[in-house]
């Protein structure tokens, strides 16, 4: 089923909302919250992005609840995802889907001994269903945010769930890696991220998708919730290809003295809403976010970077840094808030995009909203074109001038892509980042 128009038509109706929940066997709960969803999207304004107008995008028009083979051994994947989890050195920890159906998956006798979950969404919400329903779109994210989020609930099909419970460190990455081969294919993704009191894990996730020309949505959101003195590395690496228009909302929730520290590289080719929000709920609370971008063709994008702190000396750190080539155009927002009572908080943001082209766009805004006297903030943003100091200094040593835009590049993506805690997920990163700003 399909649905007919950009932004308004939903051909969705409760009958097939139910019955895809029957099918996959979920609990009443997650039924109930599939119908109010498709309730709210029906009457809920889309999301008003800040100088980015939506109102022609491709947010309804997709495949649904797609039918994928299984594979029979993991060496039929392809190439470059075998290198992402590991060809020959595979990690132990691990979830691979296959247009929102898991292909496979592995989670390491020891962690499983230790109570910790990692396993597909919909075998969790059946297996879990308790522990689901405590943070699912209950938390952190709801859907009666927006059109958007509440689609989101209506329809979601893939995704993760993890949970590491109180006490348990995580030495080794889990990782999930997103794979669409029916360009038409939705990619609706759940996924929910918990660490209970004293707890570490660090989390990477892979979005890939193959082909250009059909239309199809990523309607995708990620809930981090870490507990007391809990410490979440998330890293994320997003790259859909451009028919795929993306909605991605990624938000974290941090108690007293816990910590979540982002590491995004936004790849997409196709037209790019990304929200990433951490709420610093408790005292001594850390947030650190790094984000790149390579923008390229007529693409456009619109990120918020934003960071709510309650906790009193709670600390926000914001890095955005991309590159925009040809008539790419992108808008980046860094908004610290830091609410009243929130005293010896700090906050530091930064956001530099480099331009490549006369067409090119970027617009860096930071932001401070700022409701305590006792605090300490800063920021800082850069927008223009590539230094001719440094290309002076390349080139005056035989660099030619292709080979020096290349390096200083590299160098400008550096503190984002280096801060990805898997090996082969960083050269992924590195590779398309190459990729991009070469072809």
């Amino acid at each position: 089923m399909s649905v007919e128009t950009n932004e308004t038509k939903i051909s969705f109706d409760q009958s097939y909302v139910s019955e895809f929940s029957k099918t996959r066997q979920e609990p009443d709960w997650l039924t109930k919250l599939r119908l109010r969803g498709l309730e709210l999207a029906e009457s809920l304004p889309m999301p008003k992005p800040e100088k980015t107008k939506i109102d022609n995008w491709n947010f309804t028009n997709f495949k649904h609840d797609v039918q994928t083979d299984t594979l029979a051994t993991i060496e039929e994947l392809p190439e470059d995802i075998l290198n992402l989890i590991g060809k020959e050195n595979r990690t132990d920890n691990y979830v691979v889907q296959r247009n929102s159906t898991t292909a496979f998956k592995q989670l390491s006798k020891d962690l499983q001994e230790k109570g910790v979950i990692f396993t597909d969404i919909a075998t969790a919400v059946r297996e879990h269903s308790d522990l689901v329903e405590k943070y699912f779109m209950n938390k952190i994210v709801s859907a009666d945010e927006h059109r958007l989020t509440a689609l989101h609930a209506a329809l979601h099909n893939g995704g993760v769930f993890v949970y590491v419970p109180k006490n348990v460190e995580i030495e080794v990455p889990l990782q999930a890696v997103f794979w669409q081969d029916d360009e038409e294919a939705a990619i609706f993704n759940h996924v929910l991220v918990v660490a209970e009191d004293n707890s570490s894990v660090t989390y990477v996730e892979n979005y890939l998708s193959y082909g250009t020309e059909k239309r199809s949505v990523a309607n995708i959101v990620a809930e981090v919730y870490a507990g007391p003195n809990a410490h979440v590395q998330f890293g994320a690496v997003d790259n859909l290809s451009k028919g795929v228009t993306t909605y991605v909302n990624r938000r974290g929730h941090a108690e007293r003295d816990a910590k979540i520290e982002w590491a995004l590289g936004q790849m997409n080719d196709g037209n790019t809403i990304s929200d990433n929000t951490t709420n610093l709920v408790g005292d001594g609370s850390v947030g650190d976010t790094k984000t790149v971008s390579v923008g390229r063709g007529d693409q456009k994008q619109n990120f918020v970077i934003r960071v709510n702190q309650w906790g009193k000396q709670s600390d926000a750190q914001l890095m955005a840094h991309a590159v925009m080539k040809e008539s790419a155009s992108s808008i980046f927002n860094g908004i610290a808030k830091i609410e009243h009572g929130a005293t010896k908080a700090n906050s530091e943001q930064t956001e530099r995009v480099l331009m490549l082209s006369e067409k090119a766009r970027g617009d860096a805004n930071p932001i401070l909203l700022i409701d305590e006297d006792d605090v300490t903030a800063g920021h800082a943003a850069s927008v223009g074109r590539m230094d001719p100091i440094q290309m002076f200094y390349l080139m005056s040593r035989g660099i030619s001038r292709q080979e020096a835009e290349r390096l200083v590049i590299h160098g400008f993506l550096a503190p984002v892509v280096n801060e990805l805690p898997i090996e082969g997920v960083k050269k992924m990163l590195t590779e398309v980042i190459e990729r991009k700003v070469t072809q």
